[in-house]
Order: structure tokens, then C-alpha cells, then sequence
């Protein structure tokens, strides 16, 4: 069904018109009676409870940050079947983004590019939904991405997210500094080790008792995805995400003309899943066991995580495939999950 939904209703749309118009369907799903409903349909097995972080998630599969920039769907989006909603990315300072069009779909290459720019309503506004979100019922566990205001410089990048972490940290179950957008001018030259260590420690120490992560790019250098994994673990923190969206625009379908007309942004989805694994099995060579990897990028089905999984992700996100493959997206997942695991076990 959602496939010919997709096809003539969704992908005649602008992409992000597409997106505000599930909002509040997915939000109506967090609340009963909806959400008892969504959730007799959808809940995660319980073989499929994984432990990190110190949390424990229902599934190890969740949603990527920029799905739920604002924290507007968590319930929903656990009620769906996600094991924890990574919101955001949050800037101390409200800002609209770039401007439209700036979500861009290559459907040919089931793959999106993005602009977006860290659009959302502030870690000030953030912190309040997450805090309201902690009064009610339990959902899923829920992650805070946090990035550079850009009207901020980058020489004060440090203060802008210490101040975000110190609005959004005591609210959300983990916390992720995004230093790798594409989308943010200067912001990708905070993960040189030199620079970037320093704002880490900052964030760490205005954080507190909440763990965190950094994100990084797939278009780092192998010795530079080591060297960052190695600093993470020195430095104290409690995991690292790899990986966020790509400017390569290597191997695609679609063709140079309409790359052209689209212009810059960040590539998502499956063509990124070779140098994703490759970037997630660096990293956790470089790291101890009990240090929390996060797998992101290209992951489009339960193969495809549980692959991450053995090549040894903790947790694994995704968001472009779910415009592609629609709202009971996390259910076939964790199905497949579970369906895979028992023919392993059988074999």
C-alpha cells in the first residue's frame, strides 16, 4: 500500500511539504487511544532489548537526528517502533535554515540531499518539549543532537554549544555534538582533533551526568576517523556516531544534470552504506568494547542492520528509507531482526 501512496501522492510533492504533512499524523499516533493501537502493532520483541549508555532500549534500531528536529514526535515515533528518537540538530539560537528548496529526493538511488541548515525553534524550546515529554508516559529512550548557531562564530562555536547542552543535557537521556553537517559554514573544520577535543571537554563537563557522543562525517580520512575515536575515548566521553550525510556524490543514478540543478548538500541514504560500514568497523577498531558505537548511514533493511550490528554497532539509526518505505518502517525491521537471529540459531 504505501508504496503506491508513495509513488502518486508523496513523490509528487515538494519533499519537505511531504514531511510537515506527517507530523501531526505521527504525533495523533503517541496519543491513546492511537498510540495503544499503533503499539499492539508494532512493539518490539523482547529479544531485541539491548543495554547501552547505561539505558535500555527497546530495539536497537531508532530514528537518526533531522527527522524530529524539535522534539514534536517522539511519542509517536516510539509508538511506530522505534527503540529511541534522536531529535534535533538544536542550536542555542532559534534560525530558520537555509532557504527552500533545500530537501531534495533521488529516488532512482533511494537516496535524499539536504540543505537544511539546522532549522529549528532552539534548545531553549527544545529543552521545554523534552522536559513535558519526562511528565508523561514512558516512551522511547530519547537522544538531543546539538549544533553551531550560525550566526555564531566559529572561534565562539565552544560557548554556543555549552550553551545548548546546558538547556537540553538534564532533559534528554544522551546528548550528541554534530560537528559534521555539510550545511553549516565552517562547522566540519571543528572535527580537526586539535580543535575539536577542547569543545568536547567543554560539553562533557557542562553535561554532567549525561552521556555523550559526537558524530562524524564518512568523508574524513581513515586515520582520521581513528585518531577522532581514539580522542572520544581519552577525552571521556561515552560514544561516537558514525556516520552523518556525505558531499560525494560517487556511484549514483541520477544523472549529472539534475546533481547540477540540485547543487550542494548533504547525500543520505543507500548509496552511503559501503564507506558508512567501512567508517563504523574503523572507529570501533580504535576503540574498548564497553565504548558505545552508534551506526548510521545506508541502512535501508534488517540485513543491513544486523550487518552493523556484527561489524559491531551498539545501536543503529536511520531516517532516509523511512520516506521510501513508509510508517511501519521500524516494524519490519525489528521483525527481520528477530527472523534473522532465530535462522542463526538454528543454522
Amino acid at each position: 500500500m504505501y508504496p503506491f501512496i508513495f509513488r502518486t501522492v508523496f513523490s509528487r510533492m515538494a519533499p519537505e511539504t511531504a514531511h510537515h504533512l506527517v507530523i501531526p499524523v505521527i504525533r495523533l499516533l503517541g496519543v491513546p487511544p492511537f498510540s495503544i493501537a499503533a503499539r499492539a502493532l508494532t512493539r518490539p520483541d523482547p529479544s531485541l532489548r539491548t543495554e547501552a549508555l547505561g539505558l535500555v532500549f527497546d530495539s536497537p534500531f531508532g530514528v537518526a537526528a533531522g527527522f524530529d528536529k524539535d522534539a514534536v514526535m517522539v511519542r509517536g515515533l516510539g509508538a511506530l517502533g522505534f527503540g529511541h528518537v534522536e531529535i534535533g540538530t538544536v542550536t542555542a539560537v532559534p534560525q530558520d535554515g537555509n532557504p527552500r528548496p533545500r530537501l531534495f529526493r533521488l529516488i532512482e538511488d533511494r537516496a535524499l540531499i539536504n540543505r537544511m541548515g539546522f532549522n529549528n525553534r532552539g534548545a531553549a524550546a527544545a529543552a521545554s518539549r523534552l522536559r513535558r515529554l519526562r511528565r508523561g508516559a514512558r516512551h522511547a529512550v530519547v537522544g538531543a543532537n546539538i549544533g553551531k548557531s550560525r550566526v555564531v562564530d566559529v572561534d565562539a562555536a565552544t560557548a554556543d554549544y555549552v550553551e545548548s547542552t546546558r538547556l537540553v543535557a538534564p532533559e534528554a537521556d544522551y546528548l550528541v555534538v554534530n560537528v559534521s553537517s555539510p550545511n553549516t559554514p565552517g562547522l566540519r573544520g571543528l572535527q580537526a582533533v586539535e580543535t575539536l577535543r577542547p569543545l568536547l571537554e567543554a560539553v562533557r563537563d557542562a553535561a554532567g551526568a549525561t552521556p555523550l557522543l559526537v558524530k562524524i562525517a564518512p568523508d574524513l580520512a581513515d586515520d582520521e576517523v581513528t585518531a577522532i575515536a581514539a580522542m572520544a575515548v581519552d577525552a571521556g566521553l561515552s560514544g561516537l556516531i558514525t556516520t552523518n550525510t556525505t558531499i560525494s556524490r560517487a556511484d549514483l543514478l541520477a544523472d549529472d544534470a539534475r546533481l547540477e540543478s540540485i547543487g550542494p548538500g548533504g547525500l543520505s541514504g543507500a548509496p552511503l552504506r559501503r564507506r558508512a560500514l567501512e567508517v563504523l568497523r574503523l572507529a570501533r577498531s580504535a576503540v574498548p568494547d564497553d565504548f558505545c558505537v552508534v551506526a548510521a548511514g545506508g541502512v535501508e533493511t534488517a540485513a543491513d542492520v544486523q550487518e552493523r550490528l556484527e561489524a559491531g554497532a551498539d545501536l543503529v539509526q536511520g531516517y532516509t528509507a523511512f520516506v521510501y518505505r513508509g510508517p511501519f518502517w521500524a516494524r519490519q525491521i525489528n521483525r527481520g531482526l528477530v527472523q534473522l537471529r532465530r535462522a542463526a540459531a538454528r543454522a
